[in-house]
């Protein structure tokens, strides 16, 4: 694996532990916030969730770089599986973390898409050459 993917996964992998706290702290309303209302489950269950997923694939994105292909794709299915979330931000016009325009919250629907690159390519499973 090159240098860069290495490096990829390990910032990637640091930026979910991060998140992930503070999902779990100091961010846990603004976290809330961000949750649809046609959402099933509680805010708090939903914030605190995802906050322990983030951490644990961060971590183990960070620590088990064996595995890297498999967490990547973790992540990179985590990110597809919270962009509803983000399109209802954007939808409903909920303020959060700075998002406090319909601009803001469209121009961050694009970042989604990177953060799933990201996961993939920092897992070894974009780019691949043939053996």
């Amino acid at each position: 694996m090159a240098l860069a993917q290495n490096l990829a996964r390990i910032a990637l992998g640091s930026i979910m532990v991060g998140a992930g706290l503070t999902h779990l702290t100091v961010a846990r309303e603004e976290f809330q916030a961000q949750v649809p209302d046609w959402f099933p489950v509680d805010e708090d269950i939903t914030v605190v969730a995802s906050g322990v997923a983030e951490i644990g694939l961060g971590a183990a994105f960070v620590a088990l770089p064996r595995h890297r292909g498999v967490i990547g794709a973790l992540l990179a299915a985590f990110f597809v599986a919270i962009f509803p979330g983000n399109i209802a931000q954007y939808a409903e016009g909920t303020d959060a973390f700075g998002l406090d325009t319909d601009r803001k919250r469209f121009i961050r629907l694009f970042f989604q898409p990177v953060l799933v690159v990201w996961a993939l390519w920092g897992g070894g499973l974009l780019g691949r050459r043939g053996r």
